[in-house]
């Protein structure tokens, strides 16, 4: 558009020995670079300068075409840093004095001078606006891409840490099950002939142990699909631990339990933590206790300030056999321990005042509330 405005206008500005078609190559050398200054600013303001140059040594007066001197500044300001722009701007504002003094046009002195380096400032001012809002919100663009891998981070985290804790449950409740399932099948074995009622009594619970452990492993493994069945399913609490014990006793662990304060409502992370201390110490009594092993307490306690859980046995303590060997580096202890630790809570393992083991674990509960 500027170039076909200045098309009519050569023949007062040119020179009369200048032939007309050089005053086309010249308005075409102003304006023709500004295609390129949208991709690569500095080339073309400096082919923008060449042409403004050639323009002053050849005498040629003012043309509309000159306006591209400003719009190629405007580029360099908004796609460059503050130096180049500056730089450029001082480059601008030269041409225009040289121009005023290579002209020697009344009808373009010093008022005329004083204008064109105002529109100079105004146009840098614009540019570099422009290229600082532009820079923020690149900066903001990029901080919310970052904030975004960040996010998927932290959900990677998330979902690990949820695999890890579904490979405990699991390790509980299969560690839990089979030993109750073979302690089960041995009995029914041995009074399969002599007893035939209690032999079926056994695998009755043995039927009823593996239903059980099947229905928590699906409601575990139902939390790795998203909204898939069974991951709303509540999980278990001190509401079964008269079941967790009934099963215990109906497979020959001599268990009694005892409760204070349970009906209260606990936080469902402390009251599943909880339930999965006693099934895992109860589990570690009939495998490791020992065939002198005659009476099981499991005790529990929950006030306004802690859930208290003692599990002890009067079988052979830990200095006596693979036992206190089995619970420092087997997965049973880290993941009781791991557990209580997520709650702020304690736990002991050891040897039992009076003779046997004991495992005790504390949870408070202002921390959990």
């Amino acid at each position: 558009m500027v170039f076909l405005y200045t098309l009519p206008l050569l023949r007062a500005a040119v020179p009369g020995w200048f032939p007309p078609i050089m005053g086309v190559v010249l308005a075409a050398g102003l304006c023709a670079p500004h295609l390129a200054c949208r991709s690569r600013p500095l080339v073309g303001f400096g082919a923008v300068v060449g042409a403004f140059g050639i323009q002053l040594v050849l005498g040629v007066g003012f043309l509309p075409a000159d306006v591209m001197l400003c719009l190629a500044l405007y580029r360099v300001a908004v796609r460059r840093s503050r130096q180049i722009s500056v730089a450029a701007a001082a480059v601008v504002a030269l041409s225009a004095v040289l121009a005023t003094v290579r002209w020697d046009d009344p009808d373009f002195g010093t008022p005329e001078l004083g204008s064109t380096l105002v529109l100079v400032v105004s146009v840098w001012i614009w540019g570099s606006m422009i290229g600082v809002r532009r820079a923020y919100v690149a900066a903001l663009e990029d901080r919310a891409a970052q904030l975004e891998r960040d996010q998927e981070n932290r959900n990677r985290i998330v979902v690990a840490t949820e695999r890890a804790r579904i490979a405990r449950e699991m390790h509980d409740v299969v560690s839990h099950s089979l030993s109750v399932v073979v302690v089960m099948a041995e009995g029914a074995a041995v009074s399969v002939r002599s007893d035939p009622d209690r032999a079926e009594q056994a695998m009755r619970t043995v039927e009823n142990t593996g239903r059980t452990a099947l229905l928590e492993m699906r409601r575990m493994l139902g939390v790795l699909r998203d909204g898939g069945p069974g991951s709303e399913a509540p999980q278990p609490g001190l509401g079964q631990l008269g079941a967790l014990v009934d099963d215990a006793r109906a497979s020959g662990a001599p268990v009694e339990l005892t409760t204070h304060g349970t009906s209260r409502a606990l936080p469902a992370g402390v009251d599943l933590a909880v339930f999965r201390i006693v099934q895992e110490a109860l589990t570690n009594a009939r495998k490791h206790a020992g065939p002198n092993l005659t009476r099981i307490d499991v005790h529990v306690q929950v006030d306004d300030a802690a859930v208290e859980v003692r599990v002890g046995d009067d079988g052979r303590g830990p200095s006596t056999g693979g036992r206190a060997g089995e619970l420092s580096g087997g997965h049973g202890l880290v993941g009781m321990r791991e557990r209580i630790a997520a709650y702020g809570g304690q736990l002991r393992v050891g040897a039992r005042s009076g003779g046997g083991f004991e495992v005790s674990a504390s949870v408070p509960l202002g921390r959990t509330a």
